[in-house]
């Protein structure tokens, strides 16, 4: 995972979402019980019950947040991008203006089921992206360190394991990235 450059216009608001390194969670084992449903879910490739884990999950999430709950569509295979000497799959997306999360459950190539992991690692993700905006006040929802530790801080909750120190790595631009050997080879925060 890339950060986003600094952007030339609205560099406090950049600032302050790298800043912001952790997410308070719900004390109770709501999200982890939405989680372990989503698996299961998951496992049986079961399209409507999928949907309506992760409908709960926004739901239980935006009421914790006092946040409006956004919507949400599960599709079926990522979209996938083939340029000259490299592809991309799109693994989900939150668009602002109607407030919509879209995920893909299944690959781009092989049209498997997603893994659980990344399915919710990516759910927990455009979440964040909402939670940006409507509760931090953000004018835009960059990918910024502050913003990859809220998300993995609630993708740890609601999957129930131990929250992962992340290491990171200057690159150029003003942009860093997870250096995952580190990050998995350490304990806990």
């Amino acid at each position: 995972m890339l950060t986003d450059a600094p952007p030339r216009k609205n560099p406090v608001g950049f600032r302050e979402s790298d800043r912001i390194k952790t997410l308070d969670v719900p004390q109770n084992r709501q999200l982890l019980e939405i989680g372990k449903l989503l698996e299961s879910a998951m496992k049986a490739g079961a399209a409507k019950e999928i949907r309506s884990a992760c409908v709960g999950f926004l739901t239980t999430a935006s009421e914790f947040y006092d946040v409006p709950t956004c919507g949400m569509r599960v599709l079926a295979a990522r979209p996938l991008r083939v340029r000259e000497g490299w592809s991309t799959e799109l693994f989900g997306d939150y668009t602002p203006e109607t407030m919509l999360i879209r995920l893909w459950m299944r690959t781009a190539v092989r049209k498997e089921i997603t893994s659980f992991g990344t399915f919710l690692s990516t759910l927990c993700h455009e979440f964040c992206h909402h939670l940006d905006l409507q509760k931090f006040g953000f004018k835009d929802s960059w990918h910024t360190r502050g913003f990859y530790e809220r998300a993995a801080v609630l993708y740890h909750h609601a999957r129930g394991t131990p929250l992962k120190k992340l290491f990171w790595i200057p690159m150029t631009g003003e942009r860093w990235r997870i250096d995952w050997q580190r990050t998995n080879r350490s304990g806990k925060h």
